[in-house]
């Protein structure tokens, strides 16, 4: 119980800082860094290129090798436009709920993390804890892999990691990869009733989502299955559109942004490729005869790579052990866990709180969430003590 109200003091310091994605979290990052470093922990920063954004590790327990990971990622998504009742970045407590922006993603598992590091430290651990918290989650995924790639610097690596994303303490064994594309067309601007002579951009991007519909609706059709996923297929989404100006002005620029949501077996990076090698032939031909530096471009905005945990691991035995409740899941949308898991490092979801309440107005996690997690932590260190 103690560690349950030192973990909700802990939250109502984090979600304090505003860590939206779009803002610096150095701040807040060096309030961890500061934390740890009271209970004699000390924690490696790893900055991002502008110096605005870092990562953070830190290590409990002894320099070998077969330690556990404790990941989190310490940014949110903003609150522009949502109707909260108070201050988003002031913790509320209310009917057993607390309430504010980020408190079930995730920082009600970091502050977890933060209040169970003094017992952690009581145990004489025989394997060490990695304490990792990243940035850019929530847009980019740029924070995990500067983090991970960093972890061999402290010492050895991790062998598993527990990513303590919102699943109500619940097992999450799989998740889909993700991939998204910002996509640029140009071309050749005129007068509309000379179409002969241009090149429009806004009817070749047609063409491309066009692509990509039909590339959808064969993986809905007959693409790969995975069992437990919602849809259990590969998935392809153009989101946003924007192109032209007024009718009679052939437009010479249009964008247009897609994502993939794949399967464990599937590759985002073959739909890219798929696509660009249909538009060779069959957009950019007719494009290039009237403007020949016309074209597509495509900017990688976001990737992370899936995760799939096999059901015999011992990661997943012993998250049950600690206390995970409820049969092992797959869920459609992406994590870190992939990130950790493409390095060699076996990887789970589990943490307090659920997705629902994640990204909304009036976001909350239920004590009673905060409460069991600091008991799984608890259990965790003993395991590893053990």
């Amino acid at each position: 119980m103690a560690a349950g109200l030192d973990a909700v003091g802990m939250l109502a310091r984090l979600v304090a800082f505003d860590t939206t994605s779009a803002k610096p979290n150095i701040a807040c990052v060096e309030f961890v860094r500061q934390a740890l470093a009271d209970h004699g922990v000390a924690a490696r920063i790893i900055p991002d290129a502008t110096g605005t954004k870092a990562a953070l590790h830190a290590v409990i327990g002894p320099p070998v090798a077969g330690g556990i990971a404790l990941s989190a990622h310490i940014d949110c998504v903003p609150v522009d436009g949502q109707p909260w009742r108070a201050d988003p970045f002031a913790l509320r407590r209310e009917d057993g709920r607390l309430i504010a922006r980020g408190a079930v993603d995730m920082k009600g598992f970091w502050a977890c993390v933060m209040a169970a590091v003094p017992g952690l430290r009581a145990k004489e651990l025989k394997r060490p804890v990695h304490l990792c918290l990243s940035f850019d989650e929530e847009t980019t995924f740029a924070g995990a892999p500067l983090l991970v790639d960093s972890l061999a610097e402290a010492g050895p690596p991790p062998a598993m990691c527990i990513v303590g994303e919102p699943t109500g303490m619940a097992p999450v064994v799989a998740h889909k990869g993700y991939a998204s594309w910002n996509a640029t067309v140009t071309g050749l601007t005129g007068h509309s009733s000379l179409t002969h002579r241009t090149a429009n951009a806004l009817e070749a991007a047609a063409e491309a989502v066009a692509i990509l519909k039909r590339i959808a609706r064969r993986f809905a059709r007959d693409g790969r299955r995975a069992a437990g996923f919602e849809p259990p297929w590969t998935t392809v989404h153009t989101g946003t559109f924007h192109a032209g100006t007024i009718l009679n002005i052939v437009p010479d620029r249009a964008d247009f942004v897609f994502e993939v949501r794949s399967i464990p077996g599937d590759a985002a990076e073959d739909v890219l490729a798929e696509l660009q090698a249909t538009l060779e032939q069959e957009a950019l031909p007719e494009l290039r005869a009237a403007a020949p530096d016309a074209g597509f471009t495509f900017a990688r905005r976001c990737t992370a790579p899936p995760c799939d945990l096999p059901s015999d691991s011992p990661l997943l035995a012993l998250v049950r052990d600690c206390g995970a409740v409820g049969a092992p899941a797959r869920v459609p949308y992406g994590t870190e866990a992939g990130i950790f898991q493409r390095a060699g490092i076996a990887a789970i979801v589990c943490g307090p709180g659920q997705v629902s309440e994640a990204h909304q107005p009036e976001e909350w996690i239920a004590e009673s969430q905060i409460a069991a997690c600091s008991a799984f932590l608890d259990r965790l260190g003993d395991r590893l003590a053990a």
